[in-house]
């Protein structure tokens, strides 16, 4: 298998070469690094939240949509699988790398984080990538300039001339499909904090509504959340038994119920003064491989219309 950053580049290229019918906008830097715009001043759509998806997940997962029902209205729902979930998902999709210059600010996520590989979760995984590329989706309400593209290049190891940076905003159409591809990556990353091995996951597979696009990134961060929390669905097929299955769902007692905007409000925005539990998907089945299957969460379809305004 060839790196997460090398099957990543080969999905920006193809999103380049069709960037017209993606409706996204490609920019170079004074470096020659690549900006692809999916979702930040141009308006996103769903198809290119879809590739930008793929391309989170280095092309070893298949994202696609389907059409459901939330409280009589239907609603777009993406589905994600992937029978590589510690590469895909926890290597690659998850957000952690927090890029900040003197006028700049986003979340980083992709498989650019294999190539600094300081999180703890690389450690548990065993793994790490050295690249002439590196593919850092960001999420942000601006467009990456060339002082985050030195940053990348720099931390990464990587020229200039092989960074590329898709980015969207959290409140575009791109950004609430990205959201809701999380699903899966949100319940095999619980399970790694509570000390299961994240490679005994064998396959994952999982199901959230697309949230309607909020009026500012704020407000997108709390219905996107939503979308998860109280809509989301996973699938896991594990090969052994763990004694906390029960706590992957996001459940936090005092928090859990009610549209997070105003959770969020209470805490000023601040995530790091709430519990890790309430960030997880709504319902969780476990099927362990010659054992018992669990299931654990429940949807809450009140709290996800009152989010959308349903």
């Amino acid at each position: 298998m060839d790196t997460l950053n090398r099957m990543a580049t080969e999905l920006v290229d193809e999103a380049i070469d069709f960037a017209d019918e993606l409706t996204i906008d490609v920019h170079a830097l004074d470096g020659d690094a690549a900006v692809l715009d999916f979702g930040v001043e141009v308006p996103g759509a769903v198809e290119a939240g879809l590739v930008l998806a793929e391309i989170q997940t280095a092309g070893l997962a298949t994202v696609q949509t389907t059409m459901d029902s939330v409280a009589d209205a239907p609603l777009t729902h993406v589905e994600l699988s992937t029978d590589h979930p510690a590469l895909a998902l926890l290597c690659s999709q998850k957000g952690g790398w927090e890029l900040a210059t003197e006028s700049f600010e986003g979340l980083g996520s992709g498989p650019a984080r294999a190539l600094v590989a300081e999180e703890d979760v690389y450690q548990r995984i065993g793994y790490r990538e050295e690249e002439d590329f590196a593919v850092l989706a960001v999420e942000t309400d601006q467009l990456p300039d060339e002082a985050v593209a030195s940053q990348v290049a720099e931390r990464t190891g990587v020229p200039e001339t092989g960074v590329f940076l898709p980015a969207f905003a959290t409140a575009s159409v791109t950004g609430s499909v990205v959201a809701a591809a999380r699903a899966a990556e949100l319940a095999v990353f619980r399970l790694s904090e509570l000390g299961f091995d994240p490679v005994s996951v064998l396959s994952a597979n999982a199901r959230a509504p697309v949230a309607p696009v909020a009026g500012d990134e704020a407000a997108a961060m709390a219905r996107t959340t939503d979308a998860l929390a109280y809509g989301a669905e996973v699938h896991l097929t594990v090969d052994e038994s763990f004694d906390r299955f029960d706590e992957v769902p996001s459940v936090a007692a005092d928090e859990y119920g009610r549209p997070l905007d105003s959770v969020f409000e209470d805490v000023d925005w601040d995530f790091g003064e709430l519990p890790v539990e309430l960030f997880g998907p709504a319902k969780v089945t476990v099927d362990v491989v010659g054992g018992d299957t669990h299931v654990v969460g429940e949807t809450s379809e009140d709290v996800v219309a009152e989010s959308f305004g349903l």
